[in-house]
C-alpha cells in the first residue's frame, strides 16, 4: 500500500513538471471581447446597469421643434375658472380653437423660454436657436363634449400642471423602446466616426444630470438618428479646462515638497512648474454616460440618460454607440 502511494506522488510530480512553465493564463470573456490595444478592469470597462424609460419617462419627456407648432388650439381654462389657474389629472379644462371631435385625444405642450438666461457653455444659446424652439409636455387631455363654443375635455394624465395658454396638439402614441442587455461600457474609446453631436439643453433647465435625465441633443432624424438609439455621453478636459467652475482647479499646484521637477498641468496654471508641461487637450476624453433616444425631429433628439459613470453636463458631446 505504501508503495503504491508512493508511486501516485511521483506520477502526480511528474505531470506538474511537464506543464510549460511561460504558458500564459487563460483570457476572460470580457479581454476577448475588448478592442485592439485594451486590456479591461473595472476601471476601464465597468459593468453598465441601465435604468429603464417608463411611461411617464415618454409621455414627458419634452422635445425641440425646427418649427413653431400652431397655437390656435390652446388651453383658455378650466371648470374652476379663474379661481384656479393650474389644472392636473382628472381636471376639466375647455379648449378654445376649430376642428375638436368627441373621443379625440390631444397632448398639452409649452412653448418654453428660460429665465435665467445663462450659458452653461460658450455658444449655447447661438447652438440652441440653430437647434429649434424647446417645448415641454404636461399632460394628455380627451375630448368629452363638443356642444360649446369651446371643447371640454377631460385630462387623462398629466405630467405637470396645466395652465391656461398652454398649446393643444394631436396626440401622437410613442413607440416602444428595445432594450439591450447589460454591456461593458468603455470609458475611453476613440471617436468611432458615427452621427455625433451635443447636449444643448436638459429638461426643466437642469445642467448637472444623472440617471433617467432628459437631455436634447443637436441632431436628429437627418442624420440618421431614430428612436431606440444608443448614445454615448463624453466630455474633454479642454471642456473642463473651458468651464468657469472647473476651469479653476486648472490653475492650482499639484506639487508635493519632495518633487524635484514639478509639473504644469496647462498653460493657465498660476504658478508654473519646472517640469514638463501637459496640456488639457492631450488627455484622453472620457465617457461620462449613456442615453438612449426616445424621440427625434429632423433637427434633434429627446434622449433619457439610462447609465451615468458622473455628473452628465449640458454641453457634453455624445456619439452613436458602435453597434
Amino acid at each position: 500500500m505504501k508503495k503504491t502511494g508512493l508511486l501516485l506522488i511521483v506520477l502526480l510530480t511528474l505531470a506538474a513538471t511537464a506543464q510549460p512553465q511561460d504558458a500564459a493564463p487563460a483570457a476572460s470573456a470580457a479581454d476577448q471581447a475588448a478592442p485592439a490595444g485594451t486590456q479591461p478592469n473595472n476601471g476601464t470597462f465597468p459593468m453598465e446597469r441601465l435604468v429603464t424609460p417608463t411611461f411617464a419617462d415618454l409621455a414627458c419627456a419634452g422635445f425641440i421643434s425646427k418649427h413653431l407648432l400652431p397655437n390656435a388650439d390652446f388651453v383658455a381654462g378650466g371648470l374652476q375658472t379663474p379661481n384656479t389657474t393650474k389644472f392636473a389629472e382628472n381636471d376639466i379644462i375647455y379648449l378654445a380653437g376649430q376642428g375638436y371631435q368627441l373621443g379625440q385625444k390631444y397632448t398639452i405642450v409649452r412653448e418654453l423660454r428660460d429665465p435665467n438666461r445663462f450659458e452653461m457653455f460658450a455658444g449655447q444659446f447661438a447652438l440652441l436657436k440653430a437647434t429649434g424652439q424647446p417645448y415641454s409636455e404636461l399632460a394628455t387631455v380627451r375630448v368629452v363634449d363638443t356642444r360649446s363654443k369651446m371643447a371640454i375635455a377631460h385630462i387623462d394624465y398629466s405630467c405637470e400642471p396645466v395652465v391656461p395658454g398652454d398649446i393643444a396638439v394631436p396626440y401622437v402614441e410613442k413607440p416602444a423602446i428595445t432594450f439591450h442587455p447589460p454591456l461593458r461600457f468603455d470609458r475611453f474609446m476613440p471617436p468611432n466616426g458615427k452621427a455625433s453631436g451635443r447636449i444643448v439643453m436638459a429638461k426643466d433647465f437642469d445642467t448637472e444630470l444623472g440617471n433617467g435625465m432628459k437631455v436634447y441633443i443637436n441632431i436628429g432624424s437627418n442624420q440618421g438618428v431614430k428612436v431606440g438609439d444608443y448614445f454615448r455621453a463624453f466630455r474633454s478636459y479642454e471642456q473642463d479646462r473651458q468651464n468657469p467652475v472647473d476651469s479653476i482647479s486648472f490653475k492650482a499646484s499639484t506639487d508635493e515638497d519632495t518633487q524635484a521637477k514639478t509639473l504644469s498641468l496647462d498653460p493657465s496654471m498660476l504658478t508654473k512648474g519646472n517640469g514638463p508641461v501637459v496640456h488639457a487637450r492631450d488627455l484622453p476624453r472620457r465617457a461620462v454616460g449613456e442615453l438612449v433616444i426616445l424621440a427625434t425631429s429632423p433637427t434633434s433628439s429627446t434622449g433619457m440618460i439610462v447609465f451615468a459613470m458622473e455628473d452628465v453636463h449640458v454641453g457634453d458631446g455624445v456619439e452613436l454607440d458602435a453597434e
